[in-house]
Parts: structure tokens; C-alpha cells; sequence
């Protein structure tokens, strides 16, 4: 039987469907910054002063893609595949939610 740990571990790792024009989603591991309720609230209310790639590097910490994980990499994902910034954040809102469900 699995035991909870009262202190999340500071990252955890999901698969993101990253929307592709004409063909169906790529799935893309991310390795996501874990929050808490307080650092989650936070984040949601100042997401909207912040650009895209600034609040996609504020949830991803890493990636499992061939390019190296870095601000150029992250402007040219957000700038190739319109929908990726706002489908890795549904997965992280999701993610850290239904984390919190569970719990």
C-alpha cells in the first residue's frame, strides 16, 4: 500500500497532447513544476500578466523531445503548434487537481 507523503515531490512527469494542424495530437512527455494550493492560486491569478512562453516555462521544467528543453526551444514549440501552450496547461491544471482529489 502506497504511503502519502505530506510534501509533494517538487516535480511530476505527464504525457501532453500537443495539437498538430491536420493529424492528430503528439504525445509529449513534460516534466511539471508541483504547486500547492496556495502556489497554484497564485500562478492562475497572475498567469494573465505574463506571455506565453513565460507562463509555459513557470509549469515545464523539462520535456522529452529531441531539442534541448530551453527558452529558444519553448518560443519555437509555442510559435510551430499554436495550441500547445494552452493544452499543457489544461493538463497541468488537471494534473495538480485531480492530485489534490485524491488526496
Amino acid at each position: 500500500m502506497a504511503k502519502l507523503k505530506l510534501i509533494a515531490n517538487p516535480t511530476f512527469k505527464f504525457i501532453v497532447g500537443i495539437p498538430v494542424a491536420g493529424g492528430e495530437p503528439a504525445p509529449v512527455e513534460m516534466i511539471f513544476k508541483h504547486r500547492t494550493k496556495t502556489e497554484l492560486d497564485e500562478f492562475i491569478k497572475t498567469r494573465a500578466d505574463k506571455t506565453d512562453a513565460e507562463s509555459f516555462t513557470d509549469m515545464v521544467v523539462g520535456w522529452d523531445l529531441e531539442d534541448t528543453f530551453s527558452a529558444a526551444s519553448v518560443d519555437t514549440l509555442l510559435e510551430n503548434y499554436a495550441g500547445a501552450g494552452l493544452a499543457t496547461f489544461r493538463v497541468y491544471i488537471d494534473q495538480l487537481i485531480q492530485a489534490k482529489l485524491k488526496n
